[in-house]
């Protein structure tokens, strides 16, 4: 048991660095796109679109199945790695680390967005904005494209790293992939619209569940390291506690304000959806006007604050080994 849990923990160090020089390759595949189309198979297959309690109970019942495919597979695959060869897991292990992390990937499309505001390419950061939102784009001015990627930059510090380093640290891999699926399904069939309002409550509401301590301890730990990327972790605190709870979602709001505090902006406000005005509270306080730099800044406290949650996994995980 030792022995594993040290192979666990240097996989999650190994996956962590790997993602960090090499991110997603586009020509590798990626075990989140066989999730969506697991997830896009039985969405076909079993949502009625009738709006009643049996799209409700198929959604709950395409979470169970996609989150036991989702988790028995990679634990098969880990299983019989370990019975091979331990150097073997380790391989696989650390790939699996990597590939669910995507720290690297997210700066990557944010940096795309801020060089096209540089440029003063408008229609170009619409673009490269419009790949990592989901909200519509051709009515964003600069700023509002600027605001967009800082948005899912601090938003996603939780959903894409500091949450699965959580879950990793808790059930290794396996539970990465747990939460990933979880993830996934969520940003699929989670709308509170006539198609998915019943059929996709179940994965809504279980994303909240998987999502809300890690979205607290995300930005607890940004609130932290803002000052060593030279922002300012006094008022990151201050609007974290004042604005963590204006979003629908239970937990989005959680990172968002203490990044808005953290770099002295006002984010998020309304929002364009298929063409719908969804009106949404401001979070933060306009003390500068944003600019494509601080698309750069919110990058760097998202991976500040990853790499102090890699630290504190190790550090749990040590423990647990020496405690054995």
């Amino acid at each position: 048991m030792i022995k594993l849990l040290t192979y666990q923990t240097i996989a999650l160090v190994l996956g962590f660095i790997v993602d960090f020089f090499v991110g997603d390759p586009y020509s590798i595949p990626h075990p989140v796109v066989g999730m969506g189309r697991i997830i896009s198979f039985l969405d076909k297959h079993l949502r009625k679109g009738k709006g009643n309690s049996s799209d409700f109970h198929r959604g709950i019942l395409t979470v169970v199945l996609v989150t036991w495919i989702s988790t028995a597979v990679p634990a098969l695959v880990l299983f019989l790695a370990w019975r091979i060869h331990p150097i073997l897991h380790l391989a696989i292990n650390t790939v699996m680390c990597w590939q669910i992390l995507a720290a690297r990937q997210l700066v990557r499309e944010s940096k795309k967005v801020q060089k096209a505001l540089e440029k003063n390419d408008t229609e170009g950061a619409r673009y490269a904005v419009s790949m990592i939102v989901g909200r519509d784009t051709d009515v964003l001015d600069e700023n509002g494209i600027c605001r967009a990627a800082v948005e899912t930059v601090a938003e996603n510090a939780s959903d894409g790293v500091i949450a699965p380093l959580c879950w990793m640290m808790l059930f290794g891999a396996v539970g990465g992939f747990f939460y990933k699926s979880v993830n996934t399904m969520d940003s699929m069939l989670g709308y509170k619209n006539d198609k998915y309002l019943y059929f996709g409550r179940a994965a809504a509401k279980t994303d909240d569940f998987v999502n809300y301590i890690p979205a607290r301890v995300s930005a607890l730990l940004m609130i932290v390291t803002a000052p060593l990327v030279g922002l300012d972790g006094r008022n990151a605190w201050k609007i974290f506690r004042r604005d963590r709870y204006k979003h629908a979602s239970p937990n989005s709001a959680q990172t968002e304000s203490a990044c808005a505090g953290a770099l002295g902006l006002r984010l998020a406000g309304d929002a364009v959806y298929g063409g719908v005005v969804h009106k949404k509270e401001y979070i933060g306080d306009p003390v500068k006007e944003i600019e494509p730099k601080d698309i750069t800044r919110a990058g760097r406290l998202m991976y500040t604050a990853s790499a102090m949650m890699l630290v504190l996994a190790v550090l749990v995980r040590i423990v647990v080994i020496v405690c054995l």
